[in-house]
């Protein structure tokens, strides 16, 4: 299964504003943190039912730090792993990522997993691919 990333509470972001690494974080702290727009999480509140954050009077969200590994791991397997939508919601639905990540990976043969020689070929070939798109702009 392809490494995730693992959110580290001692981390800088983990205590961004003087909080514990065990408070709640509120909606823009977790944006902020996993470096996407607030809509996003919200977004993926409808698509995956893992993520729960709890609200409170008013609507608001606060995450707890569970629900922040879970996000990260989401956030890697979307736009570092390359997987859809629907090929997380299925690891998430057979136990392959879970909202606290032991080691930081998620461990399974599960289809879709990729060795780092696959990565680096699918990177090379993207990347080839983004400077021909160049070209054919010019």
């Amino acid at each position: 299964m392809a490494q995730l990333a693992r959110s580290d509470p001692n981390s800088v972001a983990g205590r961004r504003n003087g909080k514990s690494a065990e408070a709640f974080r509120t909606i823009s702290e977790v944006a902020d943190e996993l470096e996407i727009p607030q809509h996003v999480l919200r977004f993926w509140e409808s698509k995956f039912s893992q993520v729960k954050p709890l609200k409170r009077g008013g609507g608001r969200r606060y995450y707890r730090p569970e629900d922040i590994v879970l996000l990260h791991n989401i956030r890697t397997l979307l736009y570092q792993e390359g997987y859809t939508i629907k090929g997380v919601q299925k690891l998430l639905r057979e136990g392959q990522v879970s909202r606290a990540e032991a080691d930081g990976a998620a461990d399974g043969d599960g289809a879709g997993s990729l060795d780092d020689a696959q990565r680096q070929e699918i990177r090379a070939i993207i990347d080839e691919l983004t400077e021909l798109k160049k070209l054919l702009a010019d």
